[in-house]
């Protein structure tokens, strides 16, 4: 584990100079009466995207939300004066206004991976699988204090684009407990049941974390592979899935090298050992996905398996094409969700490049509507990980909210008549920061600085780190 003095030095100054103070000024957006606050409201933004308990997308205007205890209370238009009673009234009319839509949301990442950023020149490779094999080489050489920094870094980058939610899987469940503690982050914490850098990582092991009482992140399970996996170890998999309704997640048919070992080790596809071991189910969720037949996609459909899309990772590694149509007429889009990978397998930790990169992957046949990827960066991926009260800006819901500058590059010029082409240009032309992040109903992101993490002093750490392990591997 990273020594606390270190983390105690990222987060403090940032404490000192990021304090929330009492009052506003003419020009900020927040108005301040309690710093401890519990009850705040978004006044009158201009546009609010999101879907409704239906899944339909809704294109709200001039509408405020009144947040309690981190729950979203209630939606509705906005009064002409701002109402009493709240600890922090963040207007979202002022400046050019905001659009604001719900928190985004990875159901593919791996976190600790971070400080691999130009460790390896993946342009040059020849397939996922040489990846894959200098990944495990460099990984050999990181410690516990790599993987909490590099997870802080990874987290960061994140929310700056705007997700506030994340399912990670590796080794170490420990460094990512630590870092989703110091940045209030959402996270699913999976650990590897079996680890190409860590052979103390078991099913029981597992286990462990999944006992655990009041964890921050979210207890889960991971396999790198299936064809990995023995069958006394996958058998156990499905006991704990069960026990303890656990999440399970793996990559499966990522290249035509993995779905051939598993054929060779386990006798079937994988869709096939999924079955045989009662893992073809809701809390399965399976990530690329890329070289099955037509029956495996109706199959998984039906069981509905989770799907993370890395339509870039797949692209970078010169993995396949993700039969997205196909998915579609089988049944399975309301479970097609968007995901990161990691700095090796992406530019930079944003979804919304993703959904892009979906847009045009796959206009083969048709195009991906722009309600469409909305609902797999928000509404699919909550519902994949098993999350009913995340991916929506409605009543009951926890206020995890995304603050876009309206009077941008980014979003102008866009059809006031249709503000549908606003949401296409925050796609089209995504990356960029947010102007405000709330997770849990606190801010996270406030006038584009976190406020949790000082940014300046995790950037030194991290290159500290990076050339430290340069050193170790030589």
């Amino acid at each position: 584990m990273r020594k606390q003095s270190s983390l105690e030095n990222i987060s403090k100054s940032v404490e000192a100079n990021s304090r929330l103070k009492i009052g506003s000024s003419e020009h900020d957006r927040y108005q301040i009466n309690n710093v401890n606050y519990k009850k705040t409201l978004i006044y009158n933004a201009p546009y609010l995207f999101t879907c409704d308990k239906n899944d339909k997308l809704k294109i709200l205007e001039n509408h405020s939300i009144a947040i309690n205890n981190g729950i979203i209370k209630s939606v509705a238009p906005a009064k002409k004066t701002i109402p009493k009673g709240f600890d922090i009234v963040y207007d979202a009319s002022k400046r050019g206004g905001i659009v604001v839509t719900p928190g985004l949301i990875n159901t593919h990442a791996h976190i600790h991976m971070y400080l691999l950023r130009s460790a390896m020149m993946l342009d040059e490779g020849e397939s996922i699988d040489e990846t894959i094999a200098a990944m495990a080489r460099w990984q050999k050489f990181d410690t516990d204090e790599d993987h909490t920094i590099a997870c802080i870094g990874d987290i960061t980058e994140q929310q700056k684009h705007g997700i506030t939610t994340t399912l990670t899987h590796g080794p170490n469940f420990s460094a990512v407990e630590e870092a989703t503690r110091a940045t209030n982050h959402v996270c699913v914490n999976a650990v590897s049941a079996i680890s190409n850098s860590r052979p103390d990582n078991t099913p029981e092991a597992a286990e462990k974390y999944l006992k655990q009482k009041n964890t921050f992140s979210i207890p889960a399970i991971s396999l790198h592979y299936l064809y990995k996996a023995p069958d006394e170890v996958l058998k156990k998999i499905k006991k704990l899935q069960k026990k303890y309704k656990a999440l399970l997640t793996f990559h499966m048919a990522e290249s035509e090298y993995v779905s051939g070992k598993t054929v060779e080790a386990h006798g079937r596809r994988e869709t096939g050992v999924l079955k045989k071991y009662g893992l073809l189910n809701s809390q399965s969720l399976a990530s690329h996905v890329l070289h099955v037949t037509d029956k495996e996609i109706a199959e998984l459909a039906k069981s509905k398996v989770g799907i993370a899309h890395l339509p870039t990772s797949n692209l970078i590694h010169k993995s396949g094409t993700f039969k997205f149509w196909d998915f579609e007429a089988a049944g399975a889009f309301p479970r097609l969700s968007l995901g990161t990978d990691s700095v090796v397998s992406k530019n930079r930790l944003d979804i919304l490049t993703e959904a892009y990169q979906t847009r045009v992957t796959h206009l083969y046949r048709k195009t991906v509507k722009f309600s469409s990827l909305f609902k797999m960066m928000t509404a699919n991926g909550a519902r994949v990980l098993n999350m009913k009260d995340r991916g929506k800006i409605i009543a009951g819901h926890k206020a995890d909210i995304c603050f876009w500058k309206l009077k941008d590059r980014g979003c102008i010029p866009y059809d006031k008549d249709n503000p549908v082409t606003l949401l296409g240009n925050i796609i089209t032309h995504g990356g960029r920061y947010v102007r405000d992040l709330m997770i849990n109903g606190k801010f996270v992101i406030k006038d584009r600085k976190h406020v949790l993490i000082d940014e300046s002093k995790l950037l030194e750490e991290i290159q500290k780190a990076h050339i430290s392990i340069r050193k170790r591997i030589g």
